[in-house]
Protein backbone atom coordinates (compact mmCIF):
# COMPACT_ATOMS: atom_id res chain seq x y z
CA UNK A 1 0.00 0.00 0.00
CA UNK A 2 1.46 3.36 -1.08
CA UNK A 3 1.03 5.62 2.19
CA UNK A 4 0.11 9.46 1.37
CA UNK A 5 1.97 12.41 2.29
CA UNK A 6 0.99 14.07 5.53
CA UNK A 7 0.12 17.05 3.74
CA UNK A 8 -1.84 16.66 0.35
CA UNK A 9 -1.47 20.16 -0.30
CA UNK A 10 1.82 19.12 -1.38
CA UNK A 11 0.34 16.71 -4.30
CA UNK A 12 -1.88 19.16 -5.30
CA UNK A 13 -0.60 20.02 -9.29
CA UNK A 14 0.91 23.74 -8.69
CA UNK A 15 0.49 24.19 -12.03
CA UNK A 16 -3.30 24.52 -11.83
CA UNK A 17 -2.56 26.29 -8.53
CA UNK A 18 -0.44 29.20 -10.43
CA UNK A 19 -3.15 29.60 -12.95
CA UNK A 20 -5.81 29.99 -10.71
CA UNK A 21 -3.71 32.97 -8.52
CA UNK A 22 -2.65 34.54 -11.93
CA UNK A 23 -6.31 34.98 -13.00
CA UNK A 24 -7.35 36.00 -9.56
CA UNK A 25 -4.57 38.72 -9.92
CA UNK A 26 -5.75 40.07 -12.79
CA UNK A 27 -9.31 39.42 -12.30
CA UNK A 28 -8.93 41.81 -8.98
CA UNK A 29 -6.83 45.01 -10.95
CA UNK A 30 -9.86 44.58 -13.83
CA UNK A 31 -12.53 45.20 -11.27
CA UNK A 32 -10.12 47.83 -9.94
CA UNK A 33 -10.19 49.47 -13.48
CA UNK A 34 -13.99 49.21 -13.73
CA UNK A 35 -14.98 50.64 -10.31
CA UNK A 36 -12.07 53.46 -9.79
CA UNK A 37 -14.23 56.66 -9.12
CA UNK A 38 -11.45 59.33 -10.08
CA UNK A 39 -9.56 60.94 -6.63
CA UNK A 40 -10.25 57.56 -5.20
CA UNK A 41 -6.97 56.17 -3.60
CA UNK A 42 -8.23 53.41 -1.13
CA UNK A 43 -8.42 49.86 -2.80
CA UNK A 44 -8.73 48.01 0.36
CA UNK A 45 -11.77 49.10 1.99
CA UNK A 46 -15.32 47.16 2.79
CA UNK A 47 -16.96 49.99 1.39
CA UNK A 48 -15.49 49.94 -1.98
CA UNK A 49 -15.81 46.62 -4.40
CA UNK A 50 -12.19 46.22 -4.93
CA UNK A 51 -12.11 46.05 -1.07
CA UNK A 52 -14.96 43.32 -0.58
CA UNK A 53 -13.44 41.74 -3.38
CA UNK A 54 -10.45 41.55 -1.80
CA UNK A 55 -12.36 39.21 0.91
CA UNK A 56 -14.20 36.76 -1.12
CA UNK A 57 -10.56 35.70 -2.41
CA UNK A 58 -9.19 35.47 1.01
CA UNK A 59 -12.25 33.29 1.74
CA UNK A 60 -11.80 31.44 -1.85
CA UNK A 61 -8.14 30.67 -0.13
CA UNK A 62 -9.12 29.24 3.29
CA UNK A 63 -11.91 27.18 1.18
CA UNK A 64 -8.90 25.24 -1.55
CA UNK A 65 -6.72 25.18 1.65
CA UNK A 66 -9.44 23.21 3.81
CA UNK A 67 -10.65 21.00 0.25
CA UNK A 68 -7.30 19.98 0.21
CA UNK A 69 -6.45 18.93 3.09
CA UNK A 70 -10.07 16.53 3.45
CA UNK A 71 -10.33 12.88 2.82
CA UNK A 72 -11.00 12.73 -1.28
CA UNK A 73 -13.19 9.70 -0.57
CA UNK A 74 -15.84 12.07 1.21
CA UNK A 75 -16.62 13.63 -2.32
CA UNK A 76 -17.62 10.30 -3.70
CA UNK A 77 -19.20 9.14 -0.69
CA UNK A 78 -21.15 12.10 0.11
CA UNK A 79 -22.03 13.22 -3.61
CA UNK A 80 -25.84 12.25 -3.21
CA UNK A 81 -26.30 13.77 -0.22
CA UNK A 82 -24.53 17.54 -1.56
CA UNK A 83 -26.51 17.03 -4.61
CA UNK A 84 -30.23 16.58 -3.21
CA UNK A 85 -29.68 18.87 -0.21
CA UNK A 86 -28.85 21.51 -3.32
CA UNK A 87 -31.57 20.31 -4.66
CA UNK A 88 -33.65 21.48 -1.74
CA UNK A 89 -31.82 24.76 -1.30
CA UNK A 90 -32.86 25.39 -5.22
CA UNK A 91 -36.29 24.58 -4.72
CA UNK A 92 -37.21 26.97 -1.25
CA UNK A 93 -35.14 29.54 -2.84
CA UNK A 94 -37.46 31.42 -5.27
CA UNK A 95 -39.73 31.14 -1.56
CA UNK A 96 -37.06 33.20 0.31
CA UNK A 97 -35.09 35.35 -1.92
CA UNK A 98 -35.63 38.65 -2.65
CA UNK A 99 -36.29 39.87 -6.45
CA UNK A 100 -33.14 41.23 -7.59
CA UNK A 101 -33.82 42.48 -11.14
CA UNK A 102 -36.86 40.33 -12.46
CA UNK A 103 -34.12 37.12 -11.00
CA UNK A 104 -35.33 35.17 -7.69
CA UNK A 105 -31.92 33.46 -6.91
CA UNK A 106 -29.93 35.47 -4.37
CA UNK A 107 -30.48 34.82 -0.61
CA UNK A 108 -30.11 37.41 2.08
CA UNK A 109 -27.30 35.72 4.52
CA UNK A 110 -26.88 39.20 6.19
CA UNK A 111 -23.76 39.84 5.20
CA UNK A 112 -23.58 39.33 1.80
CA UNK A 113 -25.78 37.28 -0.31
CA UNK A 114 -25.03 34.08 -2.22
CA UNK A 115 -26.42 32.24 -5.17
CA UNK A 116 -27.43 28.57 -4.24
CA UNK A 117 -27.27 28.61 -8.54
CA UNK A 118 -23.14 28.48 -8.43
CA UNK A 119 -22.88 26.05 -5.81
CA UNK A 120 -25.14 23.51 -6.87
CA UNK A 121 -22.80 22.99 -10.22
CA UNK A 122 -20.78 21.28 -8.37
CA UNK A 123 -22.84 18.76 -6.44
CA UNK A 124 -24.74 18.40 -10.11
CA UNK A 125 -20.64 17.27 -11.36
CA UNK A 126 -19.84 15.15 -8.15
CA UNK A 127 -23.67 13.30 -8.31
CA UNK A 128 -23.07 12.39 -12.06
CA UNK A 129 -19.55 11.46 -11.46
CA UNK A 130 -20.44 9.12 -8.92
CA UNK A 131 -23.15 7.75 -11.30
CA UNK A 132 -21.51 7.00 -14.12
CA UNK A 133 -18.53 5.25 -11.68
CA UNK A 134 -20.85 2.63 -11.30
CA UNK A 135 -19.66 -0.57 -12.51
CA UNK A 136 -21.01 -1.48 -16.04
CA UNK A 137 -22.68 1.75 -16.46
CA UNK A 138 -22.91 3.12 -20.03
CA UNK A 139 -24.25 6.29 -22.00
CA UNK A 140 -25.31 4.02 -25.10
CA UNK A 141 -27.89 2.23 -22.77
CA UNK A 142 -30.44 4.52 -23.25
CA UNK A 143 -31.73 4.21 -19.18
CA UNK A 144 -28.32 5.10 -18.20
CA UNK A 145 -28.40 7.94 -20.50
CA UNK A 146 -31.98 9.17 -19.26
CA UNK A 147 -30.63 8.80 -15.61
CA UNK A 148 -27.73 11.10 -16.04
CA UNK A 149 -29.57 13.59 -17.78
CA UNK A 150 -32.28 13.34 -15.15
CA UNK A 151 -29.50 14.42 -12.95
CA UNK A 152 -28.08 17.57 -15.10
CA UNK A 153 -32.12 18.70 -16.02
CA UNK A 154 -33.50 19.02 -12.49
CA UNK A 155 -31.31 21.43 -11.39
CA UNK A 156 -31.62 22.94 -14.98
CA UNK A 157 -35.28 23.68 -14.21
CA UNK A 158 -35.44 24.46 -10.52
CA UNK A 159 -33.06 27.82 -11.75
CA UNK A 160 -35.31 28.76 -14.57
CA UNK A 161 -37.92 28.60 -12.33
CA UNK A 162 -35.63 31.52 -10.10
CA UNK A 163 -35.56 33.40 -13.62
CA UNK A 164 -32.15 32.62 -13.89
CA UNK A 165 -31.96 31.48 -17.71
CA UNK A 166 -28.55 31.95 -18.07
CA UNK A 167 -27.45 30.25 -15.04
CA UNK A 168 -29.31 27.45 -16.20
CA UNK A 169 -28.18 26.83 -19.36
CA UNK A 170 -24.78 26.40 -18.25
CA UNK A 171 -25.96 22.93 -17.10
CA UNK A 172 -26.06 22.02 -21.16
CA UNK A 173 -21.70 22.07 -20.99
CA UNK A 174 -22.33 18.23 -18.88
CA UNK A 175 -23.05 17.25 -22.66
CA UNK A 176 -19.76 17.92 -23.73
CA UNK A 177 -18.37 16.03 -21.04
CA UNK A 178 -21.21 13.25 -21.68
CA UNK A 179 -19.57 12.68 -25.13
CA UNK A 180 -16.11 12.49 -23.54
CA UNK A 181 -17.90 9.24 -21.80
CA UNK A 182 -19.38 7.55 -24.79
CA UNK A 183 -22.05 9.31 -25.65
CA UNK A 184 -23.58 8.94 -29.14
CA UNK A 185 -22.28 11.86 -31.95
CA UNK A 186 -26.26 12.04 -33.42
CA UNK A 187 -26.90 13.46 -29.78
CA UNK A 188 -24.84 16.34 -29.92
CA UNK A 189 -25.28 16.71 -33.76
CA UNK A 190 -29.15 17.08 -32.93
CA UNK A 191 -28.69 19.91 -30.33
CA UNK A 192 -25.82 21.50 -32.83
CA UNK A 193 -29.01 21.48 -35.42
CA UNK A 194 -31.76 22.55 -32.94
CA UNK A 195 -29.35 25.79 -32.68
CA UNK A 196 -29.09 25.86 -36.60
CA UNK A 197 -32.71 25.36 -37.08
CA UNK A 198 -33.45 28.33 -34.10
CA UNK A 199 -31.21 31.06 -35.64
CA UNK A 200 -32.32 30.39 -38.95
CA UNK A 201 -36.00 29.87 -38.46
CA UNK A 202 -36.29 33.03 -36.47
CA UNK A 203 -34.14 34.78 -38.34
CA UNK A 204 -35.77 34.45 -41.56
CA UNK A 205 -39.32 34.06 -40.63
CA UNK A 206 -40.95 36.90 -41.30
CA UNK A 207 -38.95 37.14 -45.28
CA UNK A 208 -40.93 35.94 -48.05
CA UNK A 209 -39.36 33.63 -50.45
CA UNK A 210 -39.97 35.65 -54.11
CA UNK A 211 -42.17 33.88 -56.17
CA UNK A 212 -44.02 32.02 -53.29
CA UNK A 213 -46.14 32.89 -49.86
CA UNK A 214 -43.04 31.28 -48.32
CA UNK A 215 -40.52 32.62 -45.76
CA UNK A 216 -37.54 32.07 -46.00
CA UNK A 217 -36.74 30.86 -43.04
CA UNK A 218 -39.67 27.94 -42.42
CA UNK A 219 -38.20 26.66 -46.15
CA UNK A 220 -34.53 26.40 -45.37
CA UNK A 221 -35.30 24.72 -42.10
CA UNK A 222 -37.29 22.31 -43.65
CA UNK A 223 -34.45 22.36 -46.30
CA UNK A 224 -31.76 21.23 -43.57
CA UNK A 225 -34.21 18.60 -41.61
CA UNK A 226 -34.63 16.87 -45.50
CA UNK A 227 -31.00 16.83 -45.70
CA UNK A 228 -30.13 15.70 -42.39
CA UNK A 229 -32.44 13.20 -43.00
CA UNK A 230 -30.52 11.81 -45.99
CA UNK A 231 -27.70 12.12 -44.27
CA UNK A 232 -27.92 10.03 -41.17
CA UNK A 233 -29.35 7.31 -43.71
CA UNK A 234 -26.48 7.41 -45.78
CA UNK A 235 -24.38 7.34 -42.86
CA UNK A 236 -26.24 4.75 -39.96
CA UNK A 237 -28.26 2.93 -42.82
CA UNK A 238 -26.15 2.50 -45.92
CA UNK A 239 -27.49 -0.77 -47.26
CA UNK A 240 -31.54 0.52 -47.27
CA UNK A 241 -30.56 2.93 -49.81
CA UNK A 242 -33.49 4.94 -48.97
CA UNK A 243 -30.71 7.82 -49.10
CA UNK A 244 -31.07 7.94 -53.13
CA UNK A 245 -34.52 7.39 -53.03
CA UNK A 246 -34.84 10.22 -50.87
CA UNK A 247 -32.97 12.72 -52.49
CA UNK A 248 -34.61 12.22 -55.51
CA UNK A 249 -37.89 12.59 -55.13
CA UNK A 250 -37.27 15.72 -53.04
CA UNK A 251 -35.37 17.23 -56.25
CA UNK A 252 -38.06 16.15 -58.04
CA UNK A 253 -40.91 18.30 -55.74
CA UNK A 254 -38.87 21.04 -54.78
CA UNK A 255 -38.72 21.82 -58.14
CA UNK A 256 -41.76 21.06 -59.15
CA UNK A 257 -43.51 22.80 -56.51
CA UNK A 258 -41.50 26.35 -57.11
CA UNK A 259 -42.35 25.73 -60.86
CA UNK A 260 -45.92 25.57 -60.25
CA UNK A 261 -45.57 28.74 -57.55
CA UNK A 262 -43.69 30.63 -59.72
CA UNK A 263 -45.58 29.82 -62.98
CA UNK A 264 -48.73 28.74 -61.89
CA UNK A 265 -50.41 29.69 -59.04
CA UNK A 266 -48.12 31.07 -55.91
CA UNK A 267 -48.39 29.12 -52.72
CA UNK A 268 -46.49 28.31 -49.77
CA UNK A 269 -43.55 25.77 -50.83
CA UNK A 270 -43.27 25.11 -47.15
CA UNK A 271 -45.31 22.52 -47.21
CA UNK A 272 -44.35 20.34 -49.85
CA UNK A 273 -41.56 20.35 -47.68
CA UNK A 274 -43.26 19.72 -44.71
CA UNK A 275 -45.30 16.40 -46.57
CA UNK A 276 -41.31 15.26 -47.31
CA UNK A 277 -40.78 14.57 -44.06
CA UNK A 278 -43.48 13.56 -42.87
CA UNK A 279 -43.10 11.22 -45.63
CA UNK A 280 -39.65 10.27 -44.35
CA UNK A 281 -40.76 9.75 -40.92
CA UNK A 282 -43.38 7.68 -41.76
CA UNK A 283 -41.28 5.41 -44.35
CA UNK A 284 -38.77 5.00 -41.77
CA UNK A 285 -41.58 4.22 -39.32
CA UNK A 286 -43.30 1.25 -41.17
CA UNK A 287 -39.45 -0.01 -42.48
CA UNK A 288 -38.40 -0.61 -38.72
CA UNK A 289 -41.72 -2.27 -37.67
CA UNK A 290 -41.49 -4.58 -40.97
CA UNK A 291 -37.64 -5.17 -40.47
CA UNK A 292 -37.43 -4.07 -36.67
CA UNK A 293 -34.42 -1.94 -37.67
CA UNK A 294 -33.52 0.84 -34.48
CA UNK A 295 -31.72 2.52 -36.75
CA UNK A 296 -34.77 3.65 -38.63
CA UNK A 297 -36.75 4.36 -36.00
CA UNK A 298 -34.18 7.20 -34.17
CA UNK A 299 -34.08 8.83 -37.89
CA UNK A 300 -37.16 9.20 -38.06
CA UNK A 301 -37.70 10.52 -34.93
CA UNK A 302 -34.65 12.76 -35.38
CA UNK A 303 -37.11 14.03 -38.68
CA UNK A 304 -40.46 14.08 -36.92
CA UNK A 305 -38.63 15.99 -33.67
CA UNK A 306 -36.80 18.18 -35.63
CA UNK A 307 -40.31 19.64 -37.65
CA UNK A 308 -41.94 19.97 -34.62
CA UNK A 309 -38.60 21.75 -33.20
CA UNK A 310 -39.14 24.00 -36.33
CA UNK A 311 -43.13 24.82 -35.76
CA UNK A 312 -42.60 25.54 -31.41
CA UNK A 313 -39.58 27.67 -31.87
CA UNK A 314 -41.49 30.85 -32.78
CA UNK A 315 -44.08 29.76 -29.98
CA UNK A 316 -40.88 29.34 -27.22
CA UNK A 317 -39.39 32.67 -28.30
CA UNK A 318 -42.54 35.18 -28.21
CA UNK A 319 -44.68 32.83 -25.22
CA UNK A 320 -42.19 31.31 -22.77
CA UNK A 321 -39.02 34.02 -23.42
CA UNK A 322 -39.10 36.89 -21.06
CA UNK A 323 -39.44 40.14 -22.93
CA UNK A 324 -36.21 41.59 -22.27
CA UNK A 325 -34.46 37.93 -23.64
CA UNK A 326 -36.72 37.84 -26.23
CA UNK A 327 -35.41 41.56 -27.36
CA UNK A 328 -32.05 40.16 -26.62
CA UNK A 329 -32.17 37.02 -29.38
CA UNK A 330 -33.66 39.30 -31.88
CA UNK A 331 -31.08 42.23 -31.13
CA UNK A 332 -28.36 39.64 -31.89
CA UNK A 333 -29.66 38.26 -34.80
CA UNK A 334 -29.75 41.64 -36.56
CA UNK A 335 -33.80 41.67 -36.17
CA UNK A 336 -33.75 44.40 -34.31
CA UNK A 337 -31.46 47.93 -34.69
CA UNK A 338 -31.65 48.37 -31.14
CA UNK A 339 -28.55 50.92 -29.25
CA UNK A 340 -30.66 52.25 -26.48
CA UNK A 341 -31.97 49.23 -24.72
CA UNK A 342 -30.97 45.48 -25.46
CA UNK A 343 -27.93 46.54 -27.30
CA UNK A 344 -26.27 49.05 -25.31
CA UNK A 345 -24.49 47.08 -22.97
CA UNK A 346 -23.15 45.22 -25.93
CA UNK A 347 -22.71 48.21 -28.26
CA UNK A 348 -21.17 50.06 -25.66
CA UNK A 349 -18.69 46.91 -24.45
CA UNK A 350 -17.59 46.69 -28.45
CA UNK A 351 -16.52 50.39 -28.82
CA UNK A 352 -14.61 50.06 -25.02
CA UNK A 353 -12.64 47.29 -26.04
CA UNK A 354 -12.04 48.57 -29.92
CA UNK A 355 -10.83 51.95 -28.30
CA UNK A 356 -7.94 49.72 -26.48
CA UNK A 357 -6.36 48.99 -29.90
CA UNK A 358 -3.11 46.68 -29.75
CA UNK A 359 -1.72 48.14 -26.40
CA UNK A 360 -4.96 49.22 -24.61
CA UNK A 361 -4.79 52.94 -22.36
CA UNK A 362 -3.26 51.33 -19.30
CA UNK A 363 -4.48 50.32 -16.20
CA UNK A 364 -7.40 52.73 -14.56
CA UNK A 365 -7.10 54.74 -17.82
CA UNK A 366 -10.31 53.81 -19.49
CA UNK A 367 -12.32 56.28 -20.53
CA UNK A 368 -15.66 54.09 -21.54
CA UNK A 369 -15.22 52.43 -18.08
CA UNK A 370 -14.58 55.73 -15.70
CA UNK A 371 -17.49 57.00 -17.66
CA UNK A 372 -19.48 54.46 -16.59
CA UNK A 373 -20.80 53.82 -20.34
CA UNK A 374 -20.99 49.90 -19.72
CA UNK A 375 -23.47 48.56 -17.43
CA UNK A 376 -22.69 45.37 -15.46
CA UNK A 377 -18.90 46.49 -16.52
CA UNK A 378 -17.23 44.58 -12.88
CA UNK A 379 -19.23 41.70 -13.33
CA UNK A 380 -20.95 40.22 -16.60
CA UNK A 381 -18.75 42.38 -18.62
CA UNK A 382 -15.42 42.76 -17.23
CA UNK A 383 -13.83 41.63 -20.32
CA UNK A 384 -14.52 44.84 -21.60
CA UNK A 385 -12.79 46.74 -19.16
CA UNK A 386 -9.68 44.29 -20.11
CA UNK A 387 -9.87 45.23 -23.94
CA UNK A 388 -9.90 48.94 -23.00
CA UNK A 389 -7.12 49.13 -20.75
CA UNK A 390 -4.85 46.03 -21.54
CA UNK A 391 -5.87 46.07 -25.45
CA UNK A 392 -5.59 43.28 -27.67
CA UNK A 393 -2.52 41.77 -25.82
CA UNK A 394 -3.94 41.92 -22.74
CA UNK A 395 -7.33 40.33 -23.91
CA UNK A 396 -5.41 37.64 -26.20
CA UNK A 397 -3.09 37.31 -22.84
CA UNK A 398 -5.95 36.82 -20.62
CA UNK A 399 -7.87 34.30 -23.06
CA UNK A 400 -4.57 32.80 -22.96
CA UNK A 401 -4.58 32.03 -19.53
CA UNK A 402 -7.65 30.19 -19.92
CA UNK A 403 -6.94 28.20 -22.39
CA UNK A 404 -4.25 27.16 -20.22
CA UNK A 405 -5.91 25.86 -17.48
CA UNK A 406 -8.74 24.12 -19.78
CA UNK A 407 -5.72 22.60 -21.24
CA UNK A 408 -4.05 21.55 -18.14
CA UNK A 409 -7.55 20.34 -16.68
CA UNK A 410 -7.83 18.22 -19.92
CA UNK A 411 -4.16 16.47 -18.95
CA UNK A 412 -5.82 15.88 -15.32
CA UNK A 413 -8.51 14.46 -16.33
CA UNK A 414 -7.05 11.91 -18.66
CA UNK A 415 -4.50 10.78 -15.82
CA UNK A 416 -7.40 9.71 -13.54
CA UNK A 417 -7.02 6.40 -12.37
CA UNK A 418 -10.73 6.44 -11.58
CA UNK A 419 -14.31 6.79 -13.96
CA UNK A 420 -15.20 8.88 -11.31
CA UNK A 421 -12.14 11.24 -11.08
CA UNK A 422 -12.17 11.81 -14.92
CA UNK A 423 -15.53 12.38 -15.13
CA UNK A 424 -16.06 15.24 -12.23
CA UNK A 425 -12.82 16.37 -14.22
CA UNK A 426 -14.35 16.94 -17.20
CA UNK A 427 -17.65 18.50 -15.71
CA UNK A 428 -15.20 20.87 -14.37
CA UNK A 429 -13.69 21.83 -17.54
CA UNK A 430 -16.74 21.76 -19.23
CA UNK A 431 -18.42 24.47 -17.20
CA UNK A 432 -15.72 26.62 -17.09
CA UNK A 433 -15.12 26.28 -20.95
CA UNK A 434 -19.08 27.39 -21.41
CA UNK A 435 -18.73 30.41 -18.74
CA UNK A 436 -15.35 31.54 -20.90
CA UNK A 437 -16.88 31.25 -24.25
CA UNK A 438 -19.98 32.58 -23.65
CA UNK A 439 -19.21 35.71 -21.46
CA UNK A 440 -16.18 36.63 -24.11
CA UNK A 441 -19.07 36.12 -26.74
CA UNK A 442 -21.28 38.30 -25.26
CA UNK A 443 -18.90 41.27 -24.63
CA UNK A 444 -18.23 41.01 -28.07
CA UNK A 445 -21.59 40.71 -29.40
CA UNK A 446 -20.89 36.89 -31.02
CA UNK A 447 -23.14 34.97 -28.52
CA UNK A 448 -26.64 36.11 -26.36
CA UNK A 449 -26.25 38.30 -23.50
CA UNK A 450 -27.37 35.71 -20.74
CA UNK A 451 -25.57 37.07 -17.81
CA UNK A 452 -23.43 34.34 -17.21
CA UNK A 453 -19.49 35.89 -15.28
CA UNK A 454 -16.32 35.17 -16.18
CA UNK A 455 -14.70 32.99 -13.44
CA UNK A 456 -12.30 34.49 -11.58
CA UNK A 457 -12.96 37.62 -12.44
CA UNK A 458 -16.10 39.44 -12.21
CA UNK A 459 -17.09 40.71 -8.87
CA UNK A 460 -19.02 38.62 -6.10
CA UNK A 461 -17.94 36.13 -3.92
CA UNK A 462 -20.89 33.42 -4.94
CA UNK A 463 -18.83 32.78 -8.70
CA UNK A 464 -15.83 32.89 -7.06
CA UNK A 465 -16.81 30.46 -4.31
CA UNK A 466 -18.30 28.44 -6.90
CA UNK A 467 -15.62 28.04 -9.26
CA UNK A 468 -12.83 27.52 -6.38
CA UNK A 469 -15.14 24.40 -4.51
CA UNK A 470 -15.56 22.79 -8.00
CA UNK A 471 -11.52 23.23 -9.11
CA UNK A 472 -10.16 22.40 -5.61
CA UNK A 473 -12.07 19.35 -5.13
CA UNK A 474 -11.00 18.01 -8.71
CA UNK A 475 -7.32 18.71 -7.29
CA UNK A 476 -8.03 17.11 -3.95
CA UNK A 477 -9.28 13.79 -6.01
CA UNK A 478 -6.42 14.11 -8.32
CA UNK A 479 -3.74 14.28 -5.30
CA UNK A 480 -5.23 10.99 -4.13
CA UNK A 481 -5.51 9.31 -7.30
CA UNK A 482 -2.24 7.45 -6.78
CA UNK A 483 -3.43 5.97 -3.36
CA UNK A 484 -4.37 1.54 -3.66
CA UNK A 485 -6.14 0.15 -0.66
Amino acid sequence: MLQETKFPLFKADWVVILLYVTLLVCGWFSICGATHEIGDTNFFDWEVRTGKQLVWIGCAFTLGFVILMTDDKYYDTLADLFYWGMMVVLLITPFVAKDIKGSRSWVNLGFCNVQPAEFAKCATALAVAKLINQYGFSLNNMRNFAKAAGLILLPLVLIVMQRETGSALVYLAFFLMFYREGMPGCILFTAVAAVAYFVVGIRYGDTELPGTLASVGEFAVLIMIWLFTIGMVRVYAPKTGFDKLYAQIGVAVIAASLAVSHFVVPFDVSWALLALCLFATGHLTWHWLAQRLNVCLLIALFTLGSTAFLYTADFALNNILEPHQRERIQVLLGMNEDNRNAGYNVNQSKIAIGSGGLEGKGFMNGTQTKLKYVPEQDTDFIFCTVGEEQGFLGSAGVLLLFLALILRLIHLSERQSSTFGRVYGYSVLSILLFHVFINVGMVMGLTPVIGIPLPFFSYGGSSLWGFTLMLFIFLRIDAGRKRRL
